[in-house]
């Protein structure tokens, strides 16, 4: 990446261990603080609160809190094999939340290609969230 991310903790001001009240309780107060109908043209409070509504849309959805816990912000960066926050398989994009597709195929199928850090464990659970059209619902897709 050109420009490096602050971590989404620091960017709302809650500790890593913070509830969902007190990351929604800060989120709101810097949303207020930098919303961009009390400053027009201020390019550098709409930065800010571009970045406090990011950090929010990681940290209050509990899959995506897992992933950036996990992975940081290389769990939403397609360049580094996550996906883009908000795409593809439950936010993760087609990187499952910093699997690499490789990694996964070569876990399952044998190999030597991928690496044993982000392979899958025996008895480690796998959740997959798969978006469905009515039509494709009741027809058993």
């Amino acid at each position: 990446m050109a420009d490096t991310k602050r971590d989404y903790y620091e960017v709302l001001g809650v500790e890593k261990g913070a509830d969902d009240a007190a990351i929604k309780a800060a989120y709101r107060k810097l949303a207020k603080q930098y919303h961009p109908d009390l400053h027009p043209g201020d390019k550098e409070a709409e930065a800010k609160f571009k970045e406090v509504n990011e950090a929010y849309s990681i940290l209050s959805d509990a899959e995506k809190r897992a992933a950036y816990d996990r992975y940081g912000h290389a769990a939403f960066d397609p360049s580094m094999g996550g996906g883009g926050a908000g795409g593809g398989f439950g936010g993760f994009g087609g990187g499952f939340g910093g699997f690499d597709m490789g990694d996964i195929f070569s876990s399952f199928f044998g190999g030597g290609g991928g690496s044993r850090r982000n392979a899958r464990m025996d008895g480690e659970d796998v959740a997959l969230r798969v978006y469905l059209s009515f039509d494709e619902a009741f027809a058993g897709v």
